[in-house]
Parts: structure tokens; sequence; C-alpha cells
């Protein structure tokens, strides 16, 4: 196979805010602790070490050993936990929605950027054990979000009328979409693991939060992934101090909001912190904490609390208190010996929002790592961007400029007035120079009139390149149903794109192929050619 590595700017498709990261610009500095690099590791290492409890530790080692009894533990995976238990080991974590069958392929993605991660960072640091873990959303209250994923074009959906943390729903009803997808699927012997692996998963395990620890286990366990499923009371209670500070001091509301404004002045704000950034959490149920009237209350519910009555629920029952998206991130690096998340652009960008928080409450804030982003392509797919003279950065092109670009180039005469604009807009310079010497009151009239000039040689400009299409019709024709192809419905494949559309194509050889391929530190995008 064959692998491209272009800058994440160079596909369009990464927010501002991702691109100053990754080029470490000045004005973003502030809302990071240390960059994804080796020398920032080793600084965040020590930072970890100093923080972390062995008794908090511990807890984690008996939570997990727990956890993972139901299930079948690889080799990897058992000695992971075993070094979960040292204090030289840390972990490298990725967190994920319970998508239905993993939901787009970008899930693959994250996990195997954790995986490749703790394998460098080990050949690097070898006095220290690294271990990647994948924390499920398990308290996510937003079914529809993740009840479906699509294949070729078709959505697979699970309807449900469940309420509550998505990891608690039962898995009733999911036996009929397996009767849809399997007629999708149909009967080759990548065919046949794929239903296998959905029918073990979500027809032999009760919940979706086992469904999902199954299926991840089945694809990753191999590579040592630790799968946290933190909706347990032994782990909420190592929160608690946490919790109190977030009831009756708001300080993540505080902290969040004041670094927010700041950042706004360059970037797009991802999440608005609420007062309290907590849940109640109890089997169908998931609402928000409000304080209202010099009480606790449990929004759209009768349920109420004094101060005294919420700290002594708390105290008891640590477990009904459920992190927002504000307090999840706290929540992970309290019971974690974390030194990295890696998330999309858009988690990244919220966790910025949070550094200050993590210092108000002295928790070492991890480092953020951009997963790795993958566009596969067919080797006939290659052949045929070579065939149309299409760079691999080109293809990511908005469609109408790929096109312009490709017609132009071939083109006797190039629709391109560039070079007319330009001298347009010197003219009217002039002309403005020649108003403020005469009359300045001219100076709206020769405005508006570059305006309808300049508007005008646009228009033409575009009747010229309808016509130049037309005459190209069939390099047109060709061009879009590649770029269809590989760019559904003009974004990225991995947000639209389920991974079984692949494996049946290819099978457990697309997986060792990301696996082999995905360099986390190289923070660039990978296109991979599978043959």
């Amino acid at each position: 196979m064959k692998t491209y590595q272009i800058p994440f700017k160079s596909t369009g498709f990464f927010s501002k805010t991702m691109l100053d990261y990754l080029e470490e610009q000045t004005q973003i500095q502030p809302f990071y602790n240390n960059f994804p690099s080796i020398e920032g590791f080793k600084h965040q290492i020590k930072d970890k070490q100093a923080s972390y409890s062995l008794e908090t530790r511990r807890n984690l080692f008996t939570v997990l050993t727990e956890q993972y009894k139901s299930v079948t533990i690889s080799e990897e995976t058992q000695a992971n936990l075993l070094k979960l238990k040292e204090t030289n080991t840390f972990t490298i974590t990725t967190g994920h929605q319970l998508n239905l069958f993993t939901g787009p392929l970008y899930f693959l993605y994250k996990i195997i950027s954790a995986i490749n991660l703790c394998e460098e960072l080990e050949d690097q640091f070898p006095d220290e054990n690294f271990v990647p873990v994948y924390w499920m959303a398990t308290e996510d209250h937003d079914f529809d979000e993740i009840n479906y994923f699509n294949f070729k074009g078709i959505k697979v959906r699970w309807n449900s009328e469940q309420e509550g943390g998505v990891g608690r729903f039962k898995t009733e009803g999911l036996d009929e979409v397996f009767s849809v997808l399997s007629e999708h699927f149909g009967t080759s012997r990548n065919a046949e693991y794929l239903k296998e692996l959905f029918s073990k998963g979500y027809l032999e395990h009760d919940t979706l939060a086992d469904a999902t620890r199954y299926i991840a286990n089945e694809l990753f366990g191999n590579y040592g992934l630790v799968i946290v499923e933190a909706d347990d009371a032994r782990l909420k209670r190592e929160l608690i101090p946490f919790v109190k500070e977030e009831l009756f001091h708001q300080t993540s509301y505080k902290s969040v909001s004041k670094t927010s404004k700041s950042l706004e002045e360059n970037y797009k704000v991802q999440v608005n912190p609420r007062e309290i950034n907590l849940f109640y959490l109890k089997e169908g149920l998931r609402e928000r904490i409000v304080f209202e009237d010099n009480a606790y209350k449990v929004n759209n519910t009768e349920i109420s609390f004094s101060k005294e009555e919420v700290e002594q629920e708390l105290e008891k029952y640590p477990e009904r208190f459920s992190p927002n998206v504000i307090i999840r991130p706290l929540y992970q690096e309290v019971i974690l010996p974390n030194l990295c998340y890696i998330g999309g652009g858009g988690e990244l960008a919220y966790w910025m929002q949070l550094k200050e928080f993590f210092n108000e409450v002295s928790v070492p804030f991890p480092i953020l790592l951009l997963r790795n982003s993958v566009q596969v392509l067919t080797e006939k797919q290659e052949r045929k961007l070579s065939t149309l003279n299409i760079s691999i950065e080109e293809l990511f092109l908005k469609q109408n400029d790929l096109l312009k670009l490709k017609v132009n180039e071939n083109s006797e005469e190039t629709v391109d007035f560039k070079e007319q604009r330009e001298f347009l807009e010197k003219q009217f310079v002039m002309l403005r120079e020649v108003a403020k010497k005469t009359d300045v009151s001219f100076i709206g009239a020769v405005n508006a009139q570059e305006k309808k000039q300049l508007k005008g040689l646009q228009n033409l400009e575009k009747r010229l390149l309808r016509a130049e299409k037309r005459k190209q019709h069939e390099l047109v024709s060709r061009i879009t149903i590649l770029q269809d192809e590989v760019l559904p419905n003009q974004s990225l494949e991995e947000r639209q794109r389920n991974f079984s559309e692949y494996y049946l194509e290819y099978g457990a050889s697309f997986i060792d192929a990301l696996k082999e391929n995905l360099k986390p530190l190289d923070l660039e995008f990978t296109v991979l050619v599978m043959k």
C-alpha cells in the first residue's frame, strides 16, 4: 500500500483554532499546557507523577479488573491492566460516544492514534509504561446522535424510547437492526465476521455499554486497549470534592466563562458553561441540576434538595452526579494517570476553554493531541486522479474551485480574470485620488462604480466558465463523480462512512494498515491507498 501525508491546512476541513494550535501560534498558547512533542511529554510525566495518588491508582485497578470479568480479555490488555498498578504507568486517552456499531470511521482513528502514541512513547521513555485507554461516554443522553450508522448511503437506525444515560440502555430491538444489516452485508467471509461481531455484541449483551465494550475489545484488544466505564460509584467517589466545589462555589462557571471571553477574541467558542455543570443520573433519568429558590433542583422533575441534603446524597450516592461536557474532562483526569487526550478539532477546542479551570482545582491539564485523520483511496481511484492530473492536495479543493482549475488547465484560453480585476482595482485607486483632489463627494460614486464593474467582470467570468465546462463536459463529469466518491456530501468520509464498508472489502488488513501507517506526533493528514 501507499501513503501520503499532507498538512491539515491543505484539506480545508480544519478550523483556525486547530491550525493555529498545530503551528503553535502565540495567541493560542495561553489555552493549553504542554504541546504534543517528546519534550512536552517529558514535562507532562513529571507533572502527573507528582499529583496522582497511589490510592486513586489502586481504586482504578480494582474497578477495571472487575469490569473486565465479563470480557474475554487478551494477554496484551491483561498485561496493561496489571501495569496500571505500577507508579510508573501512565495512560493516553481518547473518548467517544457509544455510536451504533462504532458510528463514523474516525472512531477507529482515535483509538489507533492512542495505541500508536503509546508505542512511540515506550520507545522514547523506556523506564515508563504507557497504556491506551478508550473512555466510553456511557452517561451521555443524546440518543439521537448515536442510534445509527451509515452504510453505503443507507442509514441503519435503532429505534428506542429509552431515556437517561445511554450506557444503561437495554439492547432490546437491536435484533431488528441485525436483520436489516445482514441483508446489506452479504455472505462473504468478511461479511460473516461483521455479522458475528454485531450479533455477539448487541444480541448477547444486556446493555449498550457492555455491547460497545465487547466490540471495541474485539477490534483492539490485541493491541492492549483498556476500556473504561466511568459510570461507577467507586470511581465517582474520587470526584466528590470537585462535585462539592461545583455545587457550592460554581468554580467551573466562573473560570470557564473568563477563559471563553479571552478565547473568543480570536477563535470560535465551542461550549458555554452553566452555573452548575452537573446532571442528576438514575435509571431512565439524566437531567440538569439547577440552583433555584435556595434549593438544588433536578430540572423537569419534582426532585429537590437543600444544601445539607444534596451533600448527603452526594456522599451516599456519588454515582447519581453526572458530569456534563465541562466537568467530564476533569473527571477523566482525576481518576486516570493520564498524560494526553486525543480528540477531534471540536473536542480539543472546548478542552482549551478548560485550562484555567484545571489550574483553579489543582489538577494537571493534559496534553491535547489532534487525532489522526485519514482519507482512504483505492488504487483505481489513485489512477483516476493521476489520469485527470489531480494532485492529492487538489483533491480536497471545493468542487467548484477544482473544476475551474482543471477546466482552465485543459482550455485553449484561460477563463480567469484575476489580472483584469487587479488592473480594474488599480484604475479605481487612481480615480479615488482624483476625486479627493477635486470633489471628495464623488468618492462614493467612484466606489459604487468600482463595485458595479467588478461584479460585471465576475458575472462575465462565470458565464464563460460555464460555457467552457459545457465544452469539457466529459472531464467535468469524471472529476465530479470521482470527488463525490471520495468525499461524500463534499465532506471528509471519516465523518460519513462506517468502518464496515472497508472491512467488507479488505477484512482485518484494513485495521492493520491503519495501525502500521498512522503517526500521531507527525501532526499531518494521512491519505492511505489500499490495494
